[in-house]
């Protein structure tokens, strides 16, 4: 049963981070592999660590933008979560997307914490996106983790490190798009002087 609990306390850890770190699956699926877990119990623990990890990381978010984050700029991303929150399908919907591909999803927690964008909204689709990824991933790593030798050979490739861009781009978008000018006046501005 402890290992269970490891799982989800891991998955809670590693979701808390508010930059990009190693994805949660990753952990369900060393520690699976080095107690012989059910990969379904797992899952379970793994996922619902992971949400309560992007759920305490979207509310820590705004004290780390309150203090890191210009005062205009926290005001512009606070406007953008206001005009997000008033469109929550497209928000849960948006989420539930993104949380289907293997990318981290650090980012959408990230921006919406900064954007007080209430958690509520995204939580529900992430678990359900999350637990069909995660499940994919982990069952993924299983098989590899069992055809080891034969998989990696040529698995690194500088293709896979642009895997990683996507995620970082969705990152700066938030940060430094002027959002107020964008969506009141229609014009794209970036402003990269966003720290204090």
């Amino acid at each position: 049963m402890w290992p269970y609990l490891l799982v989800f306390v891991a998955s809670i850890l590693v979701d808390l981070l508010p930059f990009i770190g190693p994805p949660a699956w990753t952990v369900m699926v060393l520690l699976q592999v080095h107690y012989g877990l059910n990969i379904w119990w797992v899952l379970v623990a793994g996922v619902i660590g992971s949400t309560v990890g992007r759920y305490t990381l979207s509310k820590y978010m705004p004290w780390l933008s309150d203090r890191y984050i210009k005062a205009d700029k926290n005001a512009d991303l606070k406007f953008i979560g206001d005009k997000l929150s008033r469109k929550s399908w497209q928000i849960q919907l948006f989420v539930l997307v993104y949380t289907l591909t293997p990318m981290s999803s650090t980012p959408i927690f990230t921006a919406a914490g900064m954007a007080r964008i209430p958690s509520i909204r995204i939580i529900p689709a992430f678990f359900v996106g999350k637990f069909v990824s995660d499940m994919v991933m982990v069952m993924a790593g299983d098989y590899v983790v069992q055809n080891s030798r034969s998989i990696f050979e040529g698995l690194l490739t500088w293709q896979s490190f642009f895997t990683i861009l996507p995620g970082l781009l969705i990152i700066a978008a938030p940060l430094f798009i002027d959002w107020r000018i964008l969506l009141e006046e229609k014009k794209f501005r970036l402003n990269f002087h966003i720290w204090k």
